[in-house]
């Protein structure tokens, strides 16, 4: 424990990173990520993300984590001395090059790089990291949402957290969307809802608005996922959503309908139960939330 405090110390002493544009108009209104936990940022100025990914490196030092970051080429960071709490990590020596990833391969490494740190004596791991090259094409994409679902269910147990960034100017709004979903929060990514692991590899939490706009992308999102039936059931726990139509809930039952399986959802919408029983949906069933 002396050698984290120690660690943490000389790292907001040093800064650990220069990162040019640190001062950019607006950084000082963003929150890092202060806890174990998986984020999406959505980015079109790279000294802007670089800002916010400084203040990241600083809260996970802070925390007595160990911390990677893998910036883009793009980025203006030097790296400095000062031991094995923080590591500007190359792209390829944090994944397999720039091919499609392995989703259980690549969970596997960032697993045994927890336990690493964990058994240094540090509190957690933490990765920021800008993975735009590992979703240019549409294979790359769909192999890396699924990672993003995967990965999300091991950091709900285990203490890791991540920072996922993606440049929007290359890859176009929708692609982005297509991942920002999959995390428990996302700046600038223009989605509505996010789609994320729950408590059981049976679970997952939905949470914020499905409405018009949002059912190809929900769907896409669904499939994605890994859920596991538990008793022919799969549950969505729907407590944080503030709204769904009933295209969404369509959606829902497509997807239930071709896993087999019934979609339990668990929301505190009252109208919704309403609206099911209106939409005679056969492979889902609603449920008030606690």
């Amino acid at each position: 424990m002396h050698r984290q405090r120690d660690s943490s110390r000389r790292g907001r002493q040093l800064g650990w990173l220069l990162l040019r544009g640190d001062e950019c108009h607006g950084v000082r209104r963003m929150s890092p990520a202060t806890r174990a936990g998986h984020e999406c940022w959505s980015y079109e100025d790279q000294g802007l993300f670089d800002a916010y990914a400084r203040r990241c490196v600083d809260a996970g030092l802070a925390a007595g984590e160990r911390v990677w970051y893998v910036p883009s080429h793009n980025s203006e960071v030097t790296p400095l001395p000062g031991g094995d709490a923080v590591r500007v990590i190359r792209f390829a020596e944090a994944y397999a090059g720039d091919q499609v990833v392995d989703p259980a391969g690549q969970v596997a490494a960032y697993a045994a790089a927890t336990e690493d740190a964990l058994a240094a004596g540090f509190t957690g791991f933490r990765v920021v990291a800008d993975v735009t090259p590992l979703v240019r094409t549409d294979e790359q994409r769909d192999a890396f949402a699924r990672y993003e679902y995967v990965i999300g269910r091991y950091m709900r147990h285990h203490p890791m957290s991540a920072v996922c960034a993606y440049d929007r100017g290359e890859l176009g709004e929708h692609a982005v969307a297509e991942l920002a979903c999959l995390h428990e929060s996302s700046h600038a990514a223009g989605v509505t809802f996010q789609l994320h692991p729950g408590a059981t590899s049976a679970e997952a939490v939905l949470d914020g608005e499905l409405d018009t706009s949002a059912g190809e992308l929900f769907a896409t999102a669904l499939r994605r996922t890994d859920l596991d039936r538990a008793g022919d059931e799969v549950v969505v726990d729907g407590s944080g959503l503030r709204f769904i139509d009933h295209r969404a809930l369509l959606t829902l039952q497509r997807y239930a309908e071709s896993q087999s399986t019934t979609a339990v959802l668990r929301t505190r919408l009252g109208a919704v139960a309403r609206l099911a029983g209106l939409l005679e949906l056969t492979h889902v069933r609603v449920e008030a939330a606690r």
